[in-house]
């Protein structure tokens, strides 16, 4: 069996932060969030890794990522382009957001050929998940259905002081398999504690902070990439009615689909670690405050690419 492989998302547009978050210098000698998990990544065990950017941000990317990366693993990239659609589809005119997460996996298609792993760019997830997701996609794999896993983290330990977030809420069974994941979009710490709106702001309820969630890392064998391009269509069916500008192909929609017609299951591997991430520049100075901590308790050397 093909050893895993690392896909990292990085073509997100950052508009809430207000920048290129994904190349900020947030660690002490100036490194960016992806180089922790990237090297969480590899002392697990990764030793390839797929980079998901844009045309845009490609000379960039590798000046500052790719060719200090390229001295420790094997590195390719792949680019999320709007465009990047089935035949018989085109992008309508005004959009330039991406099409979401499960087409960004599906910019990679023509390189993913082993079990993967898939993380978001601008998010720090700590060392346990990495190794808890690697020791499963060298495990055996898929036999009737595909056999998937998470990384579930507490709500509590994912949200920002500054403003929303998005989610994948989680529901599990009592085997720690995956029931459901559904994204919720606009969840905040508020003063009667964490809540989600259902309708963009108008309303608001509350979420236990205990629930389980998705900070999008996943591990999926390669069929995962073929369903997903499968139901690429049927998405676009409805988003250039409903939401052309703006609608999303998101990785937990495509999962939820497969659990439901029982094609795959998803192990959800819980971890303790505290996420940390810039969603917003006002989170800043905790996610620098936060790796130095880690540095200066040896948890990683600085510089971390020697």
């Amino acid at each position: 069996m093909k050893k895993p492989i690392l896909v990292v998302m990085a073509a997100g547009m950052g508009s809430r932060y207000g920048g290129l978050k994904q190349l900020d210098p947030l660690g002490p000698a100036g490194e960016v969030i992806m180089d922790y998990s990237i090297y969480d990544a590899k002392r697990a065990g990764f030793e390839r890794v797929i980079f998901i950017i844009k045309h845009s941000i490609e000379e960039d990317f590798k000046e500052k990522i790719g060719r200090t990366i390229e001295a420790h693993m094997h590195v390719e990239y792949a680019f999320q382009d709007v465009d990047d659609l089935p035949e018989g589809y085109q992008a309508p005119e005004g959009r330039e957001k991406p099409w979401g997460t499960a087409h960004a996996i599906l910019a990679a298609r023509e390189l993913i050929d082993a079990p993967f792993a898939v993380i978001n760019a601008d998010d720090y997830y700590g060392p346990e998940c990495f190794k808890k997701i690697y020791e499963f996609l060298t495990a055996p794999q898929d036999d009737a259905v595909m056999h998937f896993c998470m990384a579930g983290f507490l709500l509590k330990n994912t949200v920002t002081e500054n403003g929303s977030v998005a989610r994948g809420v989680c529901v599990t069974n009592d085997e720690a398999k995956l029931v459901s994941v559904t994204e919720y979009t606009k969840i905040e710490k508020r003063p009667d504690g964490i809540c989600f709106s259902p309708d963009d702001g108008a309303t608001w309820k509350p979420i236990d902070g205990n629930t389980p969630v998705s900070m999008n890392l996943w591990g999926f064998t390669d069929g995962f990439v073929h369903e997903a391009w499968a139901r690429f269509p049927q998405f676009l069916d409805e988003a250039l009615v409903s939401n052309p500008i703006k609608g999303e192909y998101f990785l937990p929609g495509v999962v939820s689909a497969l659990i439901d017609e029982k094609k795959a299951d998803v192990a959800v591997l819980k971890t303790s670690d505290q996420w940390y991430g810039v969603t917003y520049r006002e989170d800043r100075p905790t996610v620098v405050a936060a790796l130095q901590e880690k540095t200066d308790a040896g948890l990683y050397p600085t510089p971390v690419w020697k």
